[in-house]
Parts: structure tokens; C-alpha cells; sequence
């Protein structure tokens, strides 16, 4: 059993109702409730203090239901959104970021699966990347395969924070791919999140883990459950944590919880990194 660290994170997780009304065009859509309080509740038994909702791709860009939940509990949760590329000016205008900030907004997901590639390098884009880079916003990115062959140049250049989802999604059949991701994590801006590896490869996700940490990109690494695991729901948060267990060991794991997570989303670092509470199995 691992003892978890105090200010202990949980980076990525969804929340959502059937009733919410989801985008035309949603691969996936839930007919269940992963509401606030069940997820706090997960947190808690497991000895999790804190944790980070990403806006789920099917609903779209309407973060109303994030934001009610943020400010439900705004000491324990941060945020990450997802903005209409129509609208990209002014759901990221200095005066709109600066609000969602105070709100606990912490950054902006690009869900790139399946969908065409925006143009980072646009205008409309480095005018929003500036804004985000001034809050210590990150960009999150989820995409697989040859995108990030065609996304390399705009990630190298992107002048603040930037998370590469779910380990980059490696799959066997795209070893450029995989070799683009590792190369991309050593830039000091790009950050990682070890998480959902039923959503590639477990035995490629061990791969760029193991290459990221030998590589030195331990301290730009984070835990995220992908808690309530959407398209994969017979996973659990103790079996997600224990496979991250298995692979970065108590220390590396306690920080891709505790010091990496605070830095990432400008959170109080951890009173006593030493201390540490047991996770509860469920």
C-alpha cells in the first residue's frame, strides 16, 4: 500500500450528467452520472486531496457545468476547458482568461482524436498561447499516431506550459510517433500526464514511461486517474494508481503527485513532502 503525499493530485478526471446536453458530433456519450460529489468521494478514500476536471469532450465547449463545480469546491479542484476554435478570440481574450483563472481555470484541452489539426501556429492561436503563457495556463493536447509528427513543430514553439495526454497515446504500429513524443517531452515547457493506458498500449505506455523517466523528465511528469474512465468503465481508481505504482515506484510516483502537479497548475506546493497518509483500497 502506498502512502500518499499531503496536497496528493489527481490530474485528470470528467464529470458529467445524461441530462447535460452533448455536441452533434460526440464519438461517445455517457448514460450515466459521474457527478462532483461521487468523485470527491473517490478522492477521499483513496487519500487524494486535490483534483483536476478536464472538460469532456463531448460536450462540447459549454464548461458551465465544470465551472459550477470549481466553484463548488475551489481549494480542492482546477480546471482545464475546451474552447470553440470559432469563437478562439474571445473565449481567450485577456479579460476572459483573467476571469476563468480566478475562477480555477488552469488550462485548455485540445481533443485531437479523430479531428482535423488546428493551426497552432495561426494568428488567433499565439495571441491566445501569450495570454495563457502570462497566466501559467498550459495547453493539454490528445492526440495519437502521425498527428504528432504534424503537431512537433508548433509543440517545440509554444511559449508556455504544454501536456501531452494519456502518455501520447503510443501505439506499436507508429514508432515515429512514440520517438516524436519522447523527443517533444525533453523541451522543459512540455509536461506529460501518465495516465488511461487502456487507451493505447499498456505495453507501449510502459515503453515511453520507462524512456521519459531515463531521458530525466521525472519532474515534468503527473498522475491522472482519467477517473470515470469513459469507453472503459470496468477500470478502478486503486487499479489505475496501482498500475502507476508498479511503474514509477513510491518516490517518483509521490511527486508525479505532489511537487510536479503544484508546479504545473501554480498550486502551494506540499507543507511536507515526507508526510504521508495510506491509500484507502476500495
Amino acid at each position: 500500500m502506498i502512502g500518499l503525499p499531503n496536497a496528493a493530485t489527481d490530474t485528470h478526471a470528467h464529470i458529467f450528467e445524461p441530462t447535460l446536453t452533448s455536441v452533434a458530433d460526440a464519438r461517445y456519450v455517457p448514460d450515466y452520472a459521474a457527478t462532483l460529489d461521487q468523485y470527491l468521494d473517490v478522492l477521499t478514500a483513496h487519500g487524494v486531496d486535490r483534483g483536476v476536471l478536464v472538460q469532456p469532450s463531448f460536450l462540447g465547449s459549454d464548461n458551465s457545468y465544470l465551472l459550477s463545480a470549481l466553484a463548488a469546491v475551489p481549494d480542492r479542484l482546477r480546471g482545464v476547458i475546451v474552447v470553440s476554435p470559432e469563437k478562439l478570440c474571445s473565449e481567450l481574450s485577456a479579460g476572459r482568461v483573467e476571469d476563468l483563472h480566478g475562477a480555477g481555470v488552469r488550462g485548455v484541452r485540445l481533443n485531437l482524436i479523430g479531428q482535423p489539426l488546428p493551426d497552432l501556429f495561426s494568428p488567433s492561436w499565439q495571441s491566445a498561447a501569450v495570454t495563457m503563457a502570462k497566466h501559467g495556463w498550459h495547453l493539454e493536447i490528445q492526440a495519437s499516431g502521425r498527428q504528432w509528427l504534424h503537431l512537433a513543430a508548433a509543440v517545440r514553439a509554444w511559449p508556455g506550459k504544454l501536456v501531452i495526454d494519456h502518455l501520447g497515446l503510443p501505439q506499436s504500429d507508429c514508432p515515429e510517433a512514440l520517438q516524436a513524443v519522447l523527443e517533444l517531452a525533453l523541451f522543459e515547457h512540455v509536461w506529460v500526464k501518465v495516465s488511461g493506458p487502456y487507451r493505447s498500449s499498456r505495453q507501449q505506455a510502459a515503453v515511453v514511461f520507462t524512456e521519459l523517466v531515463e531521458r530525466g523528465c521525472g519532474a515534468r511528469m503527473v498522475f491522472g486517474s482519467d477517473w470515470p474512465f469513459t469507453r472503459h468503465e470496468d477500470h478502478t481508481f486503486t487499479e489505475v494508481l496501482t498500475w502507476a505504482q508498479a511503474l514509477a515506484g513510491d518516490d517518483l510516483l509521490r511527486n508525479m503527485m505532489s511537487t510536479n502537479p503544484a508546479t504545473l497548475l501554480g498550486w502551494p506546493a506540499p507543507i511536507d513532502d515526507k508526510a504521508s497518509k495510506p491509500m484507502l483500497r476500495s
